[in-house]
């Protein structure tokens, strides 16, 4: 986390890297304990003071690295509204879950922006990953009680941005998240001062 601190102060590219930090091992943590790989294709990573679970499967890591890094250079730019991890279940192509991450924008420390000559937030490192510790342990809480995944099931990561920017060739324009049935859970947030994000699951309720 060497970039994340100047000087007890956080600088955008510090607060985006947090962000999509938090992603990484959101993301993970909802494919390892949804059951949609085994559980010896992940690892355990120390973060948060948490032990948590990430996909060791190279196509899996490079598909959320890709995303991630493009995604940390539109937040730096305010382009980007939410990601959306889906969960599909592979036979009939219907969404089953939804999480939603949602980035707002924050003005962060006025005063010492004004010093540092650029947006900064002063809001201390140690607090900010106690707060990701306790959405972390909430999507875990939150995981067990959500309906069983009885069938084959695949995930999707759709990056909800301004259409104005630069999209990768690869990438294409996905249709709106639809499920039937719908119940969701909103979580705790968090915030650096500089970018705050929100946690909610959508998911379909089982006849």
């Amino acid at each position: 986390m060497s970039q994340q601190q100047t000087k007890n102060s956080i600088t955008l590219k510090g607060s985006a890297q947090i962000i999509c930090e938090y992603l990484r091992f959101a993301i993970n943590s909802v494919l390892f304990q949804r059951g949609l790989y085994p559980p010896e294709s992940f690892k355990a990573e120390q973060e948060y003071g948490l032990t948590l679970l990430i996909s060791e499967d190279p196509l899996i890591k490079g598909f959320i690295s890709d995303i991630l890094k493009k995604s940390e250079e539109w937040i730096l730019k305010k382009e980007v509204k939410k990601l959306s991890l889906v969960i599909i279940n592979v036979s009939n192509k219907e969404v089953l879950e939804c999480w939603d991450f949602n980035v707002q924008y924050e003005e962060g420390d006025v005063v010492l922006s004004k010093e540092k000559n650029e947006k900064v937030s002063s809001k201390d490192l140690k607090k900010i990953q106690l707060e990701i510790r306790d959405v972390m342990l909430q999507v875990a809480a939150t995981i067990s009680y959500l309906p069983l995944l009885d069938c084959r099931c695949s995930f999707d990561i759709y990056v909800h941005a301004n259409p104005e920017c630069n999209i990768p060739e690869k990438w294409m324009e996905a249709a709106p998240i639809s499920i039937s049935n719908a119940q969701n859970v909103q979580l705790k947030s968090f915030s650096t001062n500089l970018h705050k994000m929100d946690t909610v699951v959508t998911y379909k309720l089982m006849d």
